[in-house]
Formats: structure tokens, sequence, C-alpha cells
């Protein structure tokens, strides 16, 4: 099946996601009231709501995003080509609404595919309630209500390694390895950025993460079809698609 998919309408993705605000004790009761009675649901006995709130970023409705990375393969000169763009920022509104632009504008030109790990339990549903929360309409890819299953233009890595096992959960970090891939994960790695981003201040470092995870992801990709892996000389960072 993978055969049938055409690399070059595949827009590979990924998000970072942060707490909505630094600490538990910033945000207001309300929100105080009900992240306790979320994370009464996981967290243990001993621990209290505010000392598992880094945790809040991997819930729509209580963290936001911070950065997506994007990236495509193209051919040129009989070689495969990768270009990465980023939204990122503290205005995450803004970066949606920047983001949805290029979506659409991708969408006119291609039959578009979003291709991420773990895209349909996190990435894809999480840019879209974070949409739906600050009023941005959704791109039509995203908009997948009342949609047959066959007609939902997403891929999957974690998905597709899988291979219709649903126990367990394989990191993007060890696909990686298995297959010879360079870590994304050589500086920081998912459960750091919270402390990089509000501590640190230093998004530039969360952006260079994002788009190596994006261009992780476009190789796993490239190794399930049997292809090639992208040479690093052709993959760059674009500011336009």
């Amino acid at each position: 099946m993978l055969d049938n998919i055409n690399l070059e309408e595949i827009l590979f993705l990924d998000i970072e996601t942060v707490p909505q605000q630094p600490t538990f004790l910033e945000l207001d009761e309300t929100f105080q009231y009900l992240w306790d009675k979320k994370s009464s649901h996981f967290r243990k006995p001993e621990e209290n709501a505010g000392e598992v709130y880094n945790r809040a970023g991997i819930y729509a409705e209580f963290g936001k995003i911070i950065c997506i990375s994007t990236g495509y393969i193209y051919h040129n000169s009989n070689e495969y080509n990768f270009r990465v763009k980023s939204f990122y920022g503290h205005d995450e509104k803004e970066l949606l609404i920047e983001f949805n632009d290029m979506i659409n504008s991708f969408a006119r030109k291609k039959n578009i595919q979003l291709c991420a790990h773990n895209g349909k339990e996190f990435d894809f549903p999480y840019i879209a309630r974070r949409m739906l929360i600050n009023g941005v309409l959704l791109p039509k890819v995203l908009d997948i209500a009342g949609k047959k299953p066959w007609e939902v233009n997403f891929i999957d890595t974690l998905e597709l390694w899988k291979f219709g096992d649903y126990k367990s959960y394989t990191s993007l970090e060890l696909l990686t390895k298995i297959f010879g891939i360079p870590t994304p994960k050589d500086d920081i790695d998912g459960s750091m950025v919270a402390n990089v981003y509000w501590k640190e201040n230093n998004i530039s470092r969360i952006v260079t993460y994002c788009e190596k995870d994006v261009l992780a992801i476009a190789q796993l990709f490239l190794k399930y079809k049997g292809e090639s892996l992208l040479k690093e000389e052709n993959c760059k960072s674009t500011t336009i698609f």
C-alpha cells in the first residue's frame, strides 16, 4: 500500500507543547480545580496536582502549542530533497493561523496527506483542538467529522510500525536507532521542552529539536518504503513552501 502513496503529497509534521502557565499556582482557581480533577486519574497517591503540572502540556485543554515544524520531500536532479518550515512563538493563535494558511496553500497544489509519529493520537487532534479553542477555522485535511476511515488523509508512522498490534508504543527515538537514522534526541527530548521554554526562555532550541523530529519522521517513512535515506546536504530549512 505504501507504494501507492506519492511522497511529494505528504506533509510531515511534529508539534511541541507546554503547559498553559509556568506553574500550577499561576492558573486561575477554576483551572486549578479542573487540573486537580484531571490529574487524579494518573498521579500517584502521594502526589498533588501541582507536582504533576509539568505533564499538563500533553493535554490540549491544559496546554498550548509553541512550535509546529513541517517538511516535505521533492525530487531534484534525480535525488530526494527535503525542506522544513517551522511556525513558532508565544502567540499560539498567530502561529496556528500561519500554519493554517500554509496548509491551505499546500492543499491547493497537491492532494495533501499529513504524516506524524503517533500523529493520530497526539499531533493531529491536538492541533485541531487548539485551533477550535483559538477560533481558527480548521483546514479540510483536519476537519474529519463524518468522514469514512479511508477518506481521512492521515499517515502515522507509529501505526504503520504496529502492523495491527495495539499492545505497545514504540518511540521515534527507538525506531531511528533500529533503522540507523540520526537521532533527533541528541540535545533535548520531549520531557525537557517545558523547562527549556518556561525557565530557559530558549524557544530556538525547541524549534531545532522539533525540526530534527520532522526530518526523522520523513527518514523513517522512506525506510518503510524501502528507499534510501535523505542526504544531509539535501535537507534545508526554508521560509516559504
